[in-house]
């Protein structure tokens, strides 16, 4: 989307559901937390890794031009904007990622083996 280089913060569905019970069985949480992978990546990174996790080519650019026609302001908010967030608390209460980098979350969620 754009020119790729926008930061996006992303965490698989495992993730989510056992970082919401190590919140709740974790003395050492209180307050608000980013429940977000790690190792954040740019638009272009994720769909290059997810190209290459699918085994198809991630080379066809949406401007941001054509996205901003077609949306309009929305395109700005939605697809253009960056966050590089990182789970400061949960890290920080012993937390482990089972899925800490985007091409095995990826892997597991599309249903392809683990390849180390």
């Amino acid at each position: 989307m754009g020119n790729g280089a926008q930061w996006l913060s992303w965490v698989s569905i495992d993730d989510v559901l056992a970082a919401i019970y190590h919140a709740i069985a974790t003395d050492a949480v209180g307050g608000p937390m980013n429940v977000v992978a790690p190792n954040p990546v740019t638009n272009l990174s994720f769909a290059k890794t997810l190209g290459a996790v699918l085994h198809r080519p991630a080379f066809l650019p949406a401007p941001a031009l054509v996205l901003r026609l077609a949306l309009g302001e929305m395109a700005d908010a939605l697809l253009l904007s960056s966050a590089r967030v990182q789970p400061c608390a949960l890290l920080s209460s012993g937390y482990e990622f089972r899925f800490p980098l985007l091409d095995d979350a990826l892997r597991h969620l599309l249903g392809f083996a683990l390849r180390r």
